[in-house]
């Protein structure tokens, strides 16, 4: 902490806000600083530069953002829209800030919404014969439209372990929390079967292991014995919409750090 503030300091810089945590379990140490000039514009890539002396030092992994530059969003999804309409909106009104350049469905169904927002649609179907070209097609949209982030808004295909590899830290998924007690279609009237008390969401990033990447984001609610399946459909998917715009918010504001098999996130 105290190279990293001498070092701003010597570039005419100022924290804003710093955030650190020490992992025991792990011996690791993560920091996170918001930090300003005070003698003109920040070149970014000449402080990079400068930073690595520091940096080699310590022996850090680390990156410097700028702030000013939007995330790129490719968003996929295939027939439930709640949590991509909920990311449009926050895109639209300047809730979240990124941007959402493109958008790509194995489905035609959220084609038209797409559109309205002015956000070219890509219908990509996927078959087990087409999955490693539909991949394909996948990896030059990221490329073609420069993008820094995928989002998995309810998109119902599972990505190949390449695929996930090459996402590594760069692709978030959403899932309702009832996993792994009810996987396949309808969860909510399966747990609206078994009496369950609660609901919720999971925002975590993609891997290889299904559903179980680092945890980013989760949230939930407690029900009873009154709340009906479609109640409990219609609560989640609140839930669902909520968690991963959150996630995807600390995502894009540079706020998560991976550590491990989970990730710490800053406020």
């Amino acid at each position: 902490m105290a190279a990293v503030a001498a070092f701003l300091s010597d570039q005419g810089c100022t924290i804003r806000d710093s955030q650190q945590f020490g992992d025991e379990d792990t011996g690791r140490f993560f920091l996170r600083v918001h930090f300003i000039s005070e003698v003109g514009p920040i070149d970014v890539e000449r402080i990079r530069k400068l930073f690595e002396a520091t940096s080699d030092e310590f022996a850090m992994n680390w990156a410097i953002n700028d702030v000013s530059v939007r995330n790129r969003l490719l968003v996929m999804v295939s027939k439930q829209g709640h949590c991509l309409n909920d990311l449009l909106y926050r895109v639209r009104t300047g809730a979240l800030a990124a941007e959402i350049p493109v958008v790509v469905s194995n489905h035609e169904d959220l084609r038209s919404l797409v559109e309205w927002h002015g956000i070219p649609f890509h219908h990509v179907p996927v078959t087990a014969e087409t999955k490693p070209a539909a991949e394909d097609r996948l990896r030059a949209l990221i490329e073609e439209y420069s993008i820094d982030t995928v989002v998995l808004a309810r998109y119902m295909q599972i990505l190949s372990d390449s695929l996930c590899r090459d996402l590594a830290g760069k692709a978030i998924n959403i899932h309702h929390s009832l996993l792994p007690s009810f996987k396949g279609a309808r969860p909510y009237f399966q747990a609206h079967t078994r009496g369950v008390k609660v609901v919720g969401a999971t925002a975590h990033y993609v891997t290889a292991d299904l559903d179980e990447g680092p945890i980013i984001e989760q949230d939930f609610t407690r029900v009873s014995h009154k709340h009906s399946a479609q109640n409990l459909t219609a609560l989640g998917r609140d839930l669902e919409a909520v968690a991963l715009a959150r996630a995807v918010t600390a995502h894009v504001e540079h706020r998560v750090l991976l550590n491990g098999t989970k990730t710490v996130v800053f406020d």
